[in-house]
């Protein structure tokens, strides 16, 4: 039985219009709509994935292609529903007591970001070599250590690259243990577009 979120599945042209509606209601400009539609056009995107409940994209994000070094992919942006996000689904549901020892506990499966992050990580873990090789190098992230950190991204793996953000909120989640000397250069779309 599904508990909260349905699994990952990929972006498909039919979801376009649902993608962006999703980001244009989690963020308080158009700033990551228009970053999808870039990468897209620029054909730097290399996948999308969405988490439906009920028929709706609950939530989403994008892996693109880093321009350096070669096989890294960028994830940005990530969106879930305002209504749905910190496990508001699980509010809803009677059979909980709010307030009640298992309160936490059973609005857990129910956090769309994490179950996302959740499924990505467990590609790099979990999954068998053929889906591995599919799969970016690296993957790189910019955000909050603190959440990221918990699925499988590294902060201190990340200090030896070159990067136009800020590193102590860069993270890389990779198979392995090294720290790679790297500079990041992402896909044009996020220098503010190529046309």
């Amino acid at each position: 039985m599904v508990v909260g979120p349905d699994t990952l599945n990929e972006v498909k042209e039919e979801h376009f219009d649902e993608v962006e509606a999703v980001l244009l209601t989690a963020f308080p400009t158009d700033a990551e709509a228009r970053l999808v539609r870039q990468l897209r056009a620029d054909g730097d995107m290399l996948y999308e994935f969405q988490t439906p409940w009920k028929g709706r994209i609950g939530g989403y994000f994008a892996l693109s292609r880093m321009q350096a070094p070669a096989d890294w992919a960028c994830l940005a942006p990530m969106a879930v529903l305002p209504e749905w996000q910190g496990g508001r689904l699980a509010e809803r549901n009677p059979n909980m007591e709010a307030g009640g020892p298992q309160e936490e506990a059973y609005r857990r499966p129910w956090r769309f970001g994490s179950r996302m992050l959740q499924h990505l990580q467990s590609y790099y873990e979990v999954f068998p070599a053929g889906v591995q090789e599919r799969l970016p190098e690296t993957i790189v992230v910019l955000g909050k250590p603190s959440f990221y950190g918990r699925y499988g991204f590294s902060l201190q793996r990340a200090q030896k690259l070159s990067s136009p953000y800020p590193l102590e909120y860069t993270l890389i989640l990779r198979r392995g243990d090294d720290v790679p000397v790297a500079e990041l250069i992402y896909p044009q779309a996020f220098l503010g577009g190529s046309g």
